[in-house]
């Protein structure tokens, strides 16, 4: 195997001819733009539209934040946020911060309201040098804009107005909008969010290649890992031959069984911020008018020992996906121990992949066995081509879902409620009469 595998096998589902024709009929959509949101899917053909000029300028800007800074400090929330962090995370060293040869790191900003994140980041990058990445289309966004404001205090504070500039680059809309119209007066250096292209779907884009890029990430490779998944996944191809068509039908097809909640889960730690990516990337596409599944995720071996019960056992409106990886860049092999007081001796000589990967199967059987339908997607390894890979199936067949499903996959109208909440209760001028109305409610 040397590239993604989709098998549902333990499902224990069979497919109609009309369900895997929807599924077909829904990819050519995404495909002809004729789907509800149609001005949304410039993400479709993304990976095979990025050519050597656009990779060569990210990498360019990238390399120069480098040598400006050894701490690049990225603001996002959300779509500008997520993706770069779930990326990062699982090509990353877990460990890197403790190597003595690592100079340059990537932190997050921008992606809470927290005080007590927000003060120890400060803290963290105080004798350190910082540049800013900061990533939103519109400027105005509460938690990124609250971050980019404070850090780029600090950073004029420090160097001075104008050298602060030359260490701040925005990734924003071509032409409006207040985060633009700062970028142009003060000089910063610009990546555009592409106007067909929503957060969610951005990881392809600036939003998610520079910062990745300044991270040192080959992102050439994660490229050229999406556009094999756009060519797999392509009008032409047949049911049969693309993940994305069948991923999406099966699990619409447990939905319809009464299958309200679909936990996303791994046995690679490093795969957990994919796992976040993917909440959203489901969440906001699928949830709305009253319909579609529930995204959760979970990191197993570990969440066996706190949710394992309640999978087993609870109640039956779940299935699982479980992302597998294949093989693994280390090898940590069990020796015997002559007391054995542990009683693990049978293991002895055994790699701990092997060990991991009997615990999967073991689980799959287990949950399976207790009414837990079980997918499985298998990824060769953990670089950047398979992970550029993933990101496109998971893409591609989030949009084939939600038109399955019956809505446009592409908008977010719930997500503005909390704001209005939020805005009016914290004084913003034009929200009073709604301040008044929910204190009474508080």
């Amino acid at each position: 195997m040397n590239t993604l595998q989709f098998d549902p096998s333990r499902a224990a589902l069979h497919l109609s001819d009309q369900e895997r024709t929807e599924a077909l009929r829904a990819n050519a959509l995404l495909h002809d733009g004729s789907g509800a949101g149609h001005d949304f899917l410039g993400w479709v053909h993304l990976p095979s539209s990025l050519d050597e000029a656009a990779l060569a300028a990210i990498e360019a800007e990238a390399a120069r934040l480098r040598t400006l800074a050894d701490t690049i400090l990225c603001i996002g929330i959300g779509g500008s946020y997520l993706g770069a962090r779930a990326v990062q995370e699982a090509l990353d060293d877990p460990f890197a911060a403790l190597h003595p040869g690592q100079t340059h790191h990537l932190l997050f900003a921008g992606q809470n309201l927290s005080e007590e994140y927000t003060a120890r980041l400060f803290e963290a990058v105080r004798e350190r040098s910082i540049a800013a990445i900061v990533i939103s289309k519109s400027g105005t966004t509460t938690e990124p804009a609250i971050a980019f404001r404070l850090i780029r205090a600090e950073m004029e504070r420090r160097y001075g107005r104008e050298e602060a500039a030359r260490r701040i680059v925005a990734v924003t809309d071509r032409s409006r909008g207040a985060l633009k119209s700062l970028a142009d007066r003060e000089g910063y250096r610009t990546f555009v969010i592409p106007d067909d292209v929503g957060g969610r779907y951005s990881v392809l884009t600036p939003v998610g290649l520079l910062p990745l890029a300044a991270a040192g990430v080959d992102i050439r490779a994660l490229v050229e890992g999406a556009r094999e998944m756009e060519r797999a996944t392509a009008p032409e191809a047949s049911f049969e031959e693309n993940p994305a068509a069948r991923y999406a039908a099966v699990r619409n097809a447990l939905y319809r069984k009464g299958y309200k909640i679909e936990i996303l889960a791994s046995y690679e730690p490093q795969l957990h911020h994919l796992t976040e990516w993917w909440k959203q990337l489901y969440g906001e596409s699928e949830g709305k008018q009253g319909r579609g599944i529930f995204p959760a995720g979970a990191t197993f071996t570990t969440d066996l020992h706190s949710m394992g019960q309640y999978i087993q056992e609870g109640e039956r409106m779940l299935f699982e996906t479980v992302v597998s990886v294949a093989d693994t860049h280390g090898h940590v092999t069990i020796a015997p121990d002559p007391e054995d007081a542990d009683g693990l001796n049978f293991l002895a000589g055994k790699r701990l992949s092997e060990i991991n990967r009997t615990a999967e199967l073991g689980v799959a059987l287990a949950h399976t066995d207790g009414g837990v339908p079980n997918l499985r997607i298998e990824l060769p390894r953990l670089d950047a081509r398979n992970v550029g890979r993933l990101i496109y199936f998971f893409e591609k067949a989030c949009g084939i879902s939600g038109y399955l499903l019956g809505v446009n996959p592409f908008d977010q109208p719930g997500v503005e409620a909390y704001k209005k909440n939020m805005f009016a209760l914290l004084g913003k001028p034009g929200y009073e009469e709604e301040a008044e109305r929910l204190r009474k409610r508080l």
